[in-house]
């Protein structure tokens, strides 16, 4: 049973993973690109953590025994006995592969690599390592803290012990794991980000993107409409895995809209830059 996890990647997602695994009990160690953006992500989860307290959700000494299980660390060989390491860094194929070959020279021979990624195959990140049967997909979604379900995805020669594990460790932070498939995407996103660049089409064919959401929340019973959701997770993230979609399927039914892309390389990429489909204020906390 996982006791200790490495989170590399202390972004909004590395974070949120860091924290439910600390609120779940293991020992965490977090690191970044450097120094200041894995402290940037220890004070990210202290601010929600003190949010909760607040909120009477626990009380101090609760709050302080969460805060000391994580630990900021700038090498991946000062998290030496860690059991899982989480990798949670941007969604760049060659970016990840060079960390999980770093990560194979590091540590122990025992430590299961997950990869948090959205899109990339598992099979392809397992062969920038020598221990290709201990890498599996772990994909969370946004709020990790909040969200249920958690993707795993063996890839083409991950063992069967690693897949156990993982689901092990899923369930063991409140999660409900599905086994999803090798293929870009896995299952969620490859349902759900079509839907949000169907929805960028209609915008760009004039239609307002209230009338989009408003016709998806009470037509369809969604909780967010598309346009709404896609802002939320980030308009480049959507970009990007619709990028890879269409170029892994071959297929010109996720051809990316290009008004998303406009959008993009104009930074307006949803809440995080407080403008996408809809504007927001700069509080955005």
């Amino acid at each position: 049973m996982a006791s200790t996890i490495l989170v590399v990647g202390a972004g909004q997602m590395g974070a949120g993973i860091a924290q439910v695994c600390a609120e779940s009990g293991l020992t965490v160690y977090i690191t970044d690109i450097n120094h200041e953006s894995a402290q940037k992500g220890l004070e990210t989860i202290k601010h929600f953590l003190y949010r909760k307290l607040e909120k009477g959700k626990f009380g101090q000494d609760r709050y302080d025994d969460i805060v000391k299980k994580i630990t900021v660390v700038d090498g991946y060989s000062d998290a030496g006995d860690a059991d899982f390491v989480i990798e949670v860094a941007s969604e760049n194929l060659d970016i990840k592969k060079k960390i999980f070959s770093t990560l194979d020279k590091q540590m122990p021979p025992h430590t299961i690599f997950a990869s948090n990624t959205s899109t990339f195959s598992i099979t392809a990140l397992s062969g920038a390592t020598k221990r290709p049967e201990k890498v599996i997909g772990m994909h969370f979604f946004i709020p990790a803290p909040v969200m249920k379900l958690v993707e795993i995805i063996p890839g083409l020669l991950t063992g069967e012990d690693t897949l156990r594990q993982t689901f092990s460790l899923a369930q063991s932070l409140g999660k409900k794991p599905v086994k999803a498939p090798d293929t870009s995407a896995f299952l969620v996103n490859r349902l759900l980000v079509p839907m949000w660049n169907e929805a960028a089409y209609l915008v760009m064919e004039g239609n307002d993107p209230k009338d989009v959401d408003t016709a998806m929340k009470l037509g369809a019973n969604l909780p967010m409409g598309p346009c709404e959701l896609a802002d939320f997770a980030g308009l480049d993230t959507a970009l990007s895995i619709m990028t890879e979609m269409y170029e892994s399927f071959s297929d010109p039914k996720y051809r990316p809209c290009p008004l998303l892309k406009k959008m993009v390389a104009a930074g307006l990429l949803g809440r995080k830059s407080g403008r996408g489909f809809y504007q927001y204020s700069d509080d955005r906390s």
